[in-house]
């Protein structure tokens, strides 16, 4: 780790295109032969189709997209560009082509509403969304109100009235284009936050932030070489998805492992795992959870070799029994949408389970308090990045039209994540929860992971959400609900509630211990896999 801080000295110039200053160098690499043979992107749909292009393949066919996208749709540089699209080779071409024309890329996840277009499509006012047969209806729906919306390409084998053809243009286009010129600061990017709490902001990235940022989690984390072939699972409306299946991968010459599957689907997973040569893999932790479940032991994985978690805490049981079913440690990362990487479990640390790792080498990260004053070891605050005297170029750029969100996330000398946590003597990292998911209970002060990762020890537990509750006596107590494995759904109630609160107070401070539970199928999810606990806490709030 210290070796890695040390020999991390990213180069910002003054101009570049990730484009252009990465995936065409590799282009020149491969033509050399000084390159393994592995294609940039394999893409597989599970019922027999493939493709598999190299990186000179990629940079024919995303050159046709940036005509498509500069001719048929007359986009200028900075224009901004809703994507929609499941994970198909397309979603890949439209993110280069937009490095390649300087518009403004905003992918959207396929589970977006009527509603939430229309919140993105006016919230930007952007000129042309790109999506599919299953979301353009929502899209007509809404469009007459959208009066920046100027074109829209549908990525399907048929046609639609007032739609252009994708597949159409992209047939009869050019493959020579050049590249526009890019300040390393020209906005590249922009990701509707999550959500979690008011509605989603438009987090802008520039095209060195995750450009070059992320050499880090390629490098470092993800311990990638041209040699690998790397899966990872996000769902494509995410930031992860750009973090993990274009930048971190690519800058490293890496092939991009993509399987159509529409939703997670465990079985489908380790059967992957085991047919195709993947030799790193990045999952959410609740996929890990839900992996374990399943008998690893009957599946071998040949090639596997890495394995990466990030989204929300790893729970140290999953760590554990993943290790001993497959002998591989989960090395879990800390980010958000507004950054790169900022804490991880790096090649060659020791892994302490249910710790995030130690900071990036690209950050300054401290745990301050309200004031903005670092606090020492063991201290919980605010897990905060220092932006001054000096921001770091690999952080987001602003919420997009948004001036005084993008100043609330500034105090002192420091950006705020937004997330609690304690620095430990070591110099790790440990997540306590969103500032907002913190419970306080009589005085007490209560992190719903603790607690969640107590309760998943038990045999009985697949996973749990814990949130806060009102108490007439504490002001507030803690709740969990929680999801039982089979064979446990048919017992009582009342005494497997009972069993599940003494074993929390044999495992952690008994204080910390559910007062309420409530048994559920499952838990409200995000698209990305995220618990949705606010969701919980204000079913509770307004009973």
């Amino acid at each position: 780790y210290e070796a890695i801080k040390q020999q991390y000295r990213p180069e910002v110039p003054e101009y570049f295109n990730f484009a252009r200053d990465v995936l065409d160098r590799w282009t020149g690499v491969e033509k050399e032969g000084k390159k393994s043979k592995n294609p940039a992107l394999w893409w597989v749909d599970g019922a027999g189709e493939e493709v598999r292009w190299s990186f000179e393949e990629l940079g024919v066919l995303s050159r046709k997209v940036a005509n498509v996208l500069s001719d048929a749709c007359s986009l200028q540089q900075g224009d901004r560009v809703i994507l929609i699209l499941p994970r198909i080779p397309e979603w890949w071409l439209v993110n280069v082509a937009c490095m390649r024309t300087g518009t403004v890329l905003i992918p959207g996840t396929q589970q977006l509403t009527a509603k939430d277009i229309l919140h993105r499509l006016q919230k930007s006012k952007a000129k042309c969304i790109i999506t599919d047969d299953s979301v353009a209806s929502a899209v007509d729906s809404i469009a007459a109100e959208c009066q920046s919306l100027k074109f829209k390409l549908l990525v399907s084998d048929s046609h639609r009235e007032g739609w252009l053809s994708f597949k159409d243009l992209l047939k009869n286009a050019s493959s020579d284009h050049h590249c526009v010129t890019t300040k390393c600061q020209d906005p590249m990017a922009i990701y509707f936050t999550s959500g979690t709490t008011g509605s989603p902001k438009m987090a802008e990235h520039s095209h060195s932030s995750y450009g070059i940022g992320l050499t880090v989690s390629g490098r470092y984390w993800l311990d990638l070489t041209s040699s690998d072939i790397f899966w990872n699972t996000s769902d494509t409306g995410w930031a992860k998805s750009a973090w993990s299946s274009i930048f971190s991968s690519w800058i490293q010459g890496a092939c991009v492992f993509v399987h159509k599957m529409p939703h997670f689907d465990p079985g489908i997973v380790l059967e992957t795992l085991s047919r195709f040569p993947v030799t790193v893999f990045c999952s959410p932790p609740t996929a890990y959870r839900m992996l374990v479940q399943h008998k690893l032991s009957s599946y071998t994985f040949k090639s596997l070799r890495h394995c990466v978690s990030a989204g929300e805490p790893i729970n140290p049981e999953v760590i554990e029994e993943w290790k001993v079913q497959t002998g591989l440690d989960i090395h879990e990362g800390y980010g958000q949408t507004e950054t790169v990487l900022i804490c991880g479990n790096f090649k060659g640390m020791k892994i302490k389970p249910g710790s995030m790792g130690k900071p990036s080498p690209g950050y300054d990260v401290k745990i301050i308090d309200e004031n903005g004053n670092i606090l020492p070891p063991g201290k919980e605050g605010d897990i905060a990045i220092r932006v001054k005297p000096t921001r770091s170029l690999f952080l987001f750029t602003c919420y997009a039209d948004d001036p005084q969100k993008t100043e609330a996330t500034i105090r002192g000398d420091f950006y705020v994540t937004g997330d609690r946590g304690i620095m430990d003597e070591d110099g790790y990292f440990w997540f306590v929860g969103r500032a907002d998911d913190v419970i306080n209970s009589a005085g007490y002060r209560i992190g719903p992971f603790e607690v969640e990762s107590a309760l998943v020890e038990h045999p009985a537990v697949v996973e749990s959400a814990v949130v806060s509750s009102p108490d007439p006596i504490r002001g507030e107590v803690v709740k969990a609900f929680v999801v039982l494995t089979p064979d446990y759904a048919s017992h009582d109630p009342e005494k497997m509630m009972k069993e599940l609160q003494d074993h929390v107070k044999k495992v952690t401070a008994p204080y910390k211990y559910p007062r309420k539970m409530e048994f559920v199928q499952q838990l409200p999810k995000t698209v990305s896999g995220k618990i949705r606990r606010n969701e919980l806490r204000q079913k509770e709030w307004r009973k």
